[in-house]
């Protein structure tokens, strides 16, 4: 029992001396480059309103994981630039394919490292509100505007829908650039509207309903 305790214990101690401080990752990257970056990961956690040592951890949390982005993709262009420039053939091929490969793989190895280290500092909703604050907040939109445009939806139909907008987020906080994040959800976009369709609706006309309500609400202002 003492063993166990003493166990722990250290455990214990270990998480709160690696809790009191998180190091920026920003050796031999560009000055503007990791400024940049430290000002849109301040500006995802600054609906939080943290505040001191917790504030600038959780923010070098979030800068870090941009530079390991950044690290990932930029280690596969380079590899497929010097297949495409060197070699030919299948070699080409197998080599652009290996360098997909190594990125996704890294990306899936790394992925839930980055909820599991703000989890130290945050709570559940405030880990959600981070992530909807790097996928600019499209989960919310999209679904708020969903259930806005066909207000007869099912509980059952609303949960679905929430689901793959959550799912379509974790992809696209991996995404390179904000414009792959958005057609990560326009993916699950399409899935979602063939999933409606399927269940009976018009999206057609349950689309031009919901702008004529939208043109009554502005007009009543």
């Amino acid at each position: 029992m003492k063993k166990i305790t003493l166990f722990m214990l250290t455990a214990l101690l270990s998480l709160s001396a690696a809790a009191q401080s998180v190091a920026l990752k920003s050796e031999g990257r560009d000055e503007a480059y990791v400024k940049t970056i430290l000002g849109r990961s301040q500006k995802n956690i600054s609906a939080l309103n943290l505040t001191g040592d917790k504030a600038q951890n959780v923010c070098n949390i979030v800068a870090n994981r941009y530079f390991e982005l950044n690290d990932i993709y930029t280690e596969r262009d380079n590899s497929i630039k010097f297949a495409k420039d060197s070699l030919k053939g299948d070699c080409k091929k197998k080599a652009i394919e290996q360098a997909n490969a190594l990125c996704e793989s890294k990306l899936y190895r790394s992925h839930f490292a980055f909820p599991a280290a703000l989890s130290i500092y945050l709570t559940d909703d405030e880990v959600t509100a981070v992530k909807d604050a790097m996928t600019f907040n499209v989960v919310k939109v999209t679904y708020d505007a969903t259930l806005d445009m066909i207000p007869s939806l099912t509980d059952e139909e609303k949960t679905q829908i929430l689901v793959w907008l959550k799912e379509a987020r974790e992809f696209a906080m991996d995404a390179e650039s904000s414009k792959k994040k958005h057609e990560w959800f326009g993916k699950y976009k399409g899935r979602i509207n063939n999933y409606l369709s399927k269940r009976g609706y018009d999206l057609v006309k349950e689309r031009e309903a919901w702008y004529k309500r939208i043109e009554e609400r502005k007009a009543k202002k």
